[in-house]
């Protein structure tokens, strides 16, 4: 019966310039990066309204969300001002025959608030007296600002620089020539062409000190290349896990205690938009496939004449033996 031998593992000087904490344990909450790139934080202290900006908000948020924001703020000013015209005197309304239905004079003077906010203006009904003309001139007025500023959102969202790039679903340990090594594959998905693209590579470890203190360390992970000219393809982002490498001789419960998040920085130079994108992307420990090889996700086309990038093989991979990562480390 023979004891297979742990690789041993040497101190590594942890960096602490990623903008995270260092801190203990206990003052964390979840992952440190969101799927969709953005810091997993919430900021506290501040009143509500100097802690956030309304502008960054509306250029990152979903479509539908945008889309539900402005028809919820176009609505409302159509009920305030719709309220005005009634506090005023729906008679005030050339064309609208007052009635004792309230909810029919409302209906009235809220289709006139929107021709009015619109500048569309049939012409069926229009305002009569001071009161009423006012309230018609400054709605028209904040309509014209506000049309105003959802044009510029919605141009600004339409022209911000953006990478594009989708990520495999899970972060593989591969082998790879004498041993193995931790690997992830990216492409951009939109007819985009990157240059000068560069990947920079970070894991945050829970060490725990001689005094039995745990606390959170970030290492750089090297690449095998982390540079690339031209993204034309798909990359797969590959750590040699050698003597070099934080993950050295780490066994699976090892790594799974040390609660590993994966974060991955990618920037490059955008043709299109003729300036410099980057997107940030993480793993968890739950999606790191231990011993698997990714499979190709390009061919060449049926014509012979160009070559086919298959999206949807992103994350296809095959089950590998790594000896290491078995359940046993004791060989009979």
């Amino acid at each position: 019966m023979a004891i297979q031998q742990q690789p041993r593992r040497r101190k590594f000087e942890a960096i602490g310039n990623t903008g995270f904490s260092t801190s203990s344990n206990n003052t964390e909450g979840g992952r440190l990066t969101r799927k969709d790139g953005s810091v997993n934080l919430r900021k506290t202290g501040m009143p509500f309204w100097e802690r956030i900006s309304l502008y960054h908000s509306l250029l990152r948020m979903t479509r539908g969300k945008f889309l539900l924001c402005v028809f919820l703020f176009y609505s409302t000013l159509n009920v305030l001002f719709a309220g005005l015209y009634l506090l005023t005197g729906v008679e005030n309304l050339r064309g609208v025959t007052p009635e004792g239905d309230g909810l029919n004079n409302f209906e009235q003077a809220f289709f006139f608030s929107s021709q009015t906010l619109t500048t569309v203006g049939y012409g069926h009904i229009s305002p009569s007296g001071l009161a009423a003309n006012v309230i018609a001139s400054l709605e028209s007025f904040i309509g014209i600002l506000s049309f105003a500023l959802v044009t510029g959102l919605l141009y600004g969202r339409f022209t911000r620089p953006r990478a594009y790039l989708v990520y495999s679903d899970n972060v593989i340990f591969a082998p790879f020539k004498d041993g193995m090594a931790l690997m992830s594959r990216i492409a951009t998905y939109k007819n985009n062409h990157l240059t000068d693209v560069e990947a920079l590579v970070t894991i945050a470890m829970h060490i725990t000190d001689d005094n039995g203190n745990k606390a959170r360390r970030f290492y750089p992970l090297d690449l095998e290349i982390k540079k690339v000219n031209s993204l034309a393809l798909s990359w797969t982002l590959v750590h040699p896990v050698d003597e070099n490498s934080p993950l050295y001789g780490m066994t699976q419960d090892e790594i799974k205690e040390a609660e590993v998040e994966i974060l991955y920085f990618i920037k490059g130079f955008d043709d299109h938009f003729s300036n410099i994108v980057q997107q940030r992307y993480s793993y968890v420990f739950s999606e790191i496939v231990f011993g698997a090889k990714f499979q190709p996700m390009f061919r060449r086309s049926d014509d012979n004449m160009s070559t086919v990038l298959e999206l949807d093989k992103i994350n296809l991979f095959e089950p590998v033996k790594l000896p290491q990562f078995e359940k046993s480390t004791i060989n009979v």
